[in-house]
């Protein structure tokens, strides 16, 4: 069997398999955030917090929940770290330096999980469990109780009221998070994946000295890492780690469950405005730039250039051997297009292109499908966006679900989409025109230039993953990176809850023959063409710098 035709065959068995998934599993969430009744242990939690979980909340109270429970998230997490070495189960490891914990906190806690460390030299067993683990449920979480929250605002009216935070975000971790989680990570086990408490040990010799590995809770992390689209590794090598990522099945696995949240809650955003039609809509523009992008990674990353790439099938500097160019160009599209962040090849030694399809994929603001929760917000912001163009084209009054589209509304829209391309562009001009950051880069010219446009455009989106070839771990790039990063999540959080308010107070609006219909193929390619043209515009000057630049000098 050819190289294209296996990748070919495995995107084909996931699509399958998130077909599958899709109706029951966004149906069940659809319920999962509608019901009014308590689980026995969810309210044991409200009780330890002091919430009431049937306080209805204004989009101001909102926020401050969402804010509140982030910066106790961030401020335990530092801690943790900065005291590692003194609770057992820390391997000998000693404290993480100031800046460097500051940076992991601030990337665990918004979901990012960039890591300027090597997982398996520094944390020990209470800081990656305890502390690290805790937060990829958490906040997975709270990204879904945002996008459940804008949902809402779609679905009420006449009230400014969006739910409980408390309520959802403990819902999304007990209900959703945790049980899906437990069978990932039995899946995983099964498979080759390790989950144990072992200390450090020598596992033999390599190049004349010894090599020592340590054990640890690898499957249940790499579950939730994957579902709450996290990303990270408990492993320097990430997914590409035969500890983490045993075999191409694992491999197909992980990238099936850092898709199927995202995808499913375009199924629970339908149910839950009343319209599946609706939600179709939103997954099709999804699914298109989604399947469009591994169709450019594997022509990229499959075209011969020379006689080692046709001996190898492909570009294969920086893939592993048993996972191969197409399921590595599937995992690099779906981590970069989610908020994931997870790798099992080095994007550095991607071809100069395919690279950019990486960079590009998390400047779409990753959207397709995007984070758990923060992807449906996300492309719900791009429709508005888009019914707005389309309203003044025809000189008419945007709606969209019912709900006008006025200066309030669209003015929040406008910020969000702002904020992100603001932050990558001005920290990687710093980092470009001061002369410290520069010395972290391994390469030079068009490459260098990638190095950090990818790294600001990881943090500031919040996913994670990194070129590979950039030393982060200095005090600028820790420092800088971790502000990317919180600022990155909780500004776009701000005007997502204020629009939901917004939408939440409105009265509906009766469609008639000159409303957009929004559930249409039309839309559908108007919205994509929104999508890219927006991202196009605002990042162009940058990525002809570097990415473009290298990928038609070679």
């Amino acid at each position: 069997m050819s190289p294209v035709l296996a990748g070919v065959l495995q995107l084909l068995a996931l699509i399958v398999a998130l077909g599958l998934a899709y109706v029951p599993l966004g149906d069940y969430m659809a319920k999962v955030y509608s019901s009014d009744k308590h689980w026995r242990v969810e309210k044991w939690i409200y009780k330890g917090i002091g919430a009431d979980p049937n306080t209805e909340m204004r989009w101001p109270a909102y926020l401050r929940g969402v804010l509140a429970f982030s910066a106790v998230g961030v401020l335990f997490l530092y801690l943790l770290q900065r005291l590692q070495g003194h609770p057992p189960g820390s391997l000998g490891f000693s404290a993480i330096d100031p800046d460097q914990a500051f940076n992991t906190a601030a990337s665990f806690v918004t979901n990012t999980n960039w890591q300027s460390y090597y997982g398996e030299q520094a944390m020990g067993h209470v800081v990656q469990t305890g502390g690290l683990a805790v937060q990829n449920f958490v906040s997975a979480a709270v990204g879904i109780a945002v996008a459940v929250a804008l949902v809402r605002g779609f679905a009420r009216s006449r009230t400014g009221e969006l739910g409980n935070f408390w309520s959802d975000m403990v819902r999304g971790v007990i209900r959703i998070l945790v049980p899906f989680s437990v069978i990932a990570a039995i899946v995983l086990v099964a498979c080759g994946a390790i989950q144990n408490f072992s200390g450090i040990h020598e596992v033999g010799q390599f190049m004349g000295g010894r090599q020592q590995w340590n054990g640890g809770a690898v499957a249940s992390q790499e579950a939730i890492k994957e579902i709450g689209t996290n990303g990270g590794g408990y492993f320097n090598a990430n997914s590409a780690h035969p500890l983490e990522n045993p075999t191409p099945f694992t491999n197909l696995f992980e990238i099936f469950l850092l898709l199927v949240i995202p995808f499913a809650l375009t199924r629970t955003f339908g149910r839950m405005v009343g319209s599946l039609k609706q939600g179709y809509a939103i997954l099709a523009t999804m699914a298109t730039i989604w399947v469009g992008f591994i169709a450019l990674m594997m022509w990229t990353e499959f075209a011969h250039h020379g006689p080692a790439f046709d001996i190898a099938g492909g570009a294969m500097e920086g893939k592993e051997q048993r996972i191969g160019v197409g399921a590595s160009s599937i995992f690099a599209v779906s981590t970069t297009l989610t908020s994931t962040g997870a790798v099992d090849s080095f994007h550095s030694s991607f071809t100069g292109l395919g690279g950019g399809i990486t960079i590009l994929g998390m400047q779409l603001g990753e959207i397709a499908p995007g984070g758990t929760g923060s992807g449906l917000y996300g492309m719900l912001i791009m429709a508005i966006i888009a019914v707005f163009i389309a309203g003044l084209m025809v000189g008419r009054t945007p709606e969209y679900l019912g709900k006008k589209i006025g200066t309030r509304e669209i003015k929040f829209a406008a910020c969000y989409i702002l904020i992100t391309p603001a932050l990558v562009l001005i920290f990687t001009a710093a980092a470009m025109a001061l002369p410290t950051p520069g010395n972290s880069m391994t390469n030079s010219g068009a490459h260098g230039f990638s190095e950090i446009l990818y790294a600001y455009s990881s943090a500031a989106n919040n996913n994670g993953s990194a070129f590979a070839g950039l030393n982060a771990d200095t005090q600028w790039f820790n420092t800088t990176l971790g502000l990317a990063m919180v600022l990155g999540r909780f500004l776009p959080m701000v005007f997502v809850l204020a629009l939901a308010g917004s939408l939440a107070e409105q009265k509906p609006v009766p469609a008639t023959a000159g409303t957009l219909r929004t559930e249409k193929p039309l839309f559908t390619g108007l919205l994509v063409g929104a999508i890219l043209i927006i991202t196009g515009l605002t990042y162009f000057p940058a990525l002809a710098l570097g990415p473009l630049a290298e990928g038609l000098a070679s």
